[in-house]
């Protein structure tokens, strides 16, 4: 008791503190401390809504496909789907010549088939992509480069591609991982100077602009992914464009079975598989398009807003983006320095999910190289036939790319959608602080 407090006042006091208690209202320094506790330790979440999930298709969609099914024909050529679905696209993509296919995996074979990819031809790449990157390079007999990458932007470092350059090089396939832009000039400046064909891979990059321009118009031939997870999606499916007059008048024959639709004269002088899309796809493709914009400006903003609120936070290193670039964030990929902190990547990913983060530990397991198929050179039945026949000393077990190994340690993935909001990534990045404090060495 207060010498300057009367009875009565201490004991008012002395009651409200023990109503406070009884309705559990907590002291401000304690709040504030079990505030700082880790909701795996019993603390409050720093993400208080779980954002919702996104009906990505409906009336658009529904549109298209009621007009399909009252055409009489399903097939792509001068279909009424596929025409509409390659206008809408050329609308935001000024090219010339755009062939839509089965997958991005397609789009891709097309591409090295179309830039002339054959055996013991050397095309550079990044090792942390999906395996539907390198395999028209396979199929095509060539043989695919692994380069090492930016430490914080997870795309092609141009001077390690300049690097493994050599006399069998044909072809650098750009991959916008995460829909995060490449250094576009740097590697179309390299290809120019080597006389080599620059292919974009912007499968997990619909809507990404490098330097205010679309992505995909810097290279010679670039292709996109509809896969289900992709920004915009049919399921499976893709698209491969090109302005350039070597490239462009190809890309149909190479995803038709070498049928030239063109005019170009009879007989198959273009040696392909059938990769092509049908009309239900292309329905659903040219609605999806309509939608493209708000995903791509949405995604583009929520990751942009984890960066600017966790850029500051001792031994973590965000997703770097150029500033002049627009990154859509198929996902948002953050490292940290395990020197900084006193745990290991799995504490980490436990504690921020207990924070109410979506997030996993990590992308691919290893890099391509490193996977059994390409450790064994078992490509075509357990063998490769271009090795076999002298016409590449490429031996996987001794490719290195010292970055990309260190990335995929200290790397964590953060889900980013257009159905989150602005308060998901505040409490997200308030759970990387939170959580990157409590552990901090």
């Amino acid at each position: 008791m207060n010498h300057n407090q009367s009875r009565r006042e201490f004991l008012a006091a002395s009651s409200a503190a023990v109503i406070a208690g009884s309705l559990g209202v907590i002291p401000s320094k304690a709040a504030g401390a079990d505030a700082a506790k880790l909701a795996i330790q019993g603390g409050p979440k720093a993400v208080k809504a779980a954002p919702k999930s996104v009906r990505r298709w409906g009336d658009l969609e529904l549109e298209r496909l009621k007009a399909m099914v009252e055409q009489d024909t399903l097939f792509y050529w001068k279909g009424p789907q596929t025409e509409l679905a390659l206008e809408r696209f050329k609308k935001i993509y000024p090219f010339k010549y755009a062939h839509t296919c089965t997958s991005g995996t397609a789009a891709l074979h097309i591409a090295v088939n179309a830039a002339g990819i054959g055996p013991g031809d050397e095309v550079i790449t990044s090792p942390i992509t999906d395996i539907g990157t390198v395999i028209g390079v396979i199929y095509q007999m060539g043989v695919p480069v692994f380069a090492d990458l930016g430490a914080c932007t997870y795309n092609l470092d141009p001077a390690d591609v300049e690097r493994r350059i050599t006399k069998k090089t044909k072809a650098i396939i750009a991959v916008h991982l995460c829909g995060n832009p490449c250094d576009m000039d740097a590697l179309r400046a390299i290809a120019d100077k080597h006389k080599l064909v620059l292919i974009e891979d912007a499968c997990q990059a619909w809507g990404a602009q490098y330097r205010g321009k679309p992505i995909g118009t810097v290279g010679h031939i670039a292709c996109w992914s509809l896969q289900q997870t992709k920004h915009i999606t049919t399921g499976d499916g893709g698209i491969v464009a090109s302005n350039d007059e070597r490239f462009g008048p190809l890309l149909q024959k190479c995803g038709d079975k070498g049928s030239d639709r063109l005019g170009g004269g009879g007989g198959f002088r273009q040696f392909a598989t059938n990769y092509r899309m049908n009309e239900p796809s292309a329905a659903v493709f040219a609605a999806q398009l309509e939608r493209l914009e708000g995903v791509a400006s949405k995604r583009a903003t929520l990751g942009n807003l984890l960066t600017e609120k966790i850029k500051d936070i001792p031994g973590i290193m965000p997703h770097q983006v150029h500033p002049k670039d627009r990154c859509v964030y198929w996902f948002y990929f953050m490292r940290f320095n395990t020197k900084a902190f006193r745990c290991n990547r799995a504490d980490l990913v436990k504690a921020l999910a207990a924070e109410g983060v979506q997030c996993s530990a990590g992308y691919i397991k290893v890099p391509l190289h490193r996977e059994p198929v390409f450790q064994d050179h078992g490509f075509f039945a357990g063998r490769w036939p271009v090795r076999e026949m002298g016409l590449t000393k490429m031996d996987f077990t001794k490719h290195h790319t010292p970055e990309v190994e260190a990335i995929l340690q200290n790397g964590i993935r953060f889900t980013i959608h257009e159905g989150m909001t602005e308060e998901y990534i505040l409490g997200a990045a308030e759970a990387v602080r939170k959580v990157a404090k409590h552990y901090a060495a």
